[in-house]
């Protein structure tokens, strides 16, 4: 099991950074339509993706989303934060093999616990794909947890 120290209001920092990275694969895709129901074939099918601008099966936008909210849950503030809202801008498309990495940033401390994060992925070769802001409350006490093991899943 690995744990995850999260960092309270009062020591946030103005300025502070971290990052989260995964790499995209077949397994995210298809499990990603699952959960969702996004079962657009520009997902899933070859053949019809070929026929689109992106010429090639790209990840579902809302994926990097998911990445962000795991980057703010697990990073940066970490456990006990609680998401406000969320925006996003995609700038490019990501594709099956990319390997994201969340890039948060604090940019300022409001009343009330809440905190602005500059939440940017971006691909391996450093091309911004989305480009976000978050408003979360973040947590008032530090705490250190255990995060869950998934037990294996198989597609089929």
């Amino acid at each position: 099991m690995s744990q995850s120290r999260n960092t309270p209001y009062e020591v946030l920092e103005v300025g502070q950074t971290a990052s989260y990275s995964k790499t995209v694969e077949e397994r995210d895709i298809q499990l990603f339509a699952a959960v969702s129901g996004d079962r657009n074939p520009v997902h899933l099918d070859a053949e019809y993706a070929a026929t689109t601008m992106f010429k090639e099966r790209i990840a579902h936008g809302m994926f990097s989303g998911a990445l962000i909210s795991a980057a703010v849950a697990c990073e940066l503030p970490g456990p006990g934060t609680i998401y406000l809202g969320q925006q996003m801008r995609f700038t490019a498309p990501v594709k099956l093999g990319d390997t994201l990495t969340v890039r948060l940033e604090i940019l300022e401390k409001l009343p009330k616990f809440r905190v602005r994060i500059a939440t940017r992925v971006f691909n391996q070769n450093d091309e911004l794909v989305v480009d976000g802001e978050a408003e979360i409350l973040a947590p008032r006490k530090q705490q250190t947890v255990e995060l869950a093991e998934l037990p294996p899943i198989t597609i089929g």
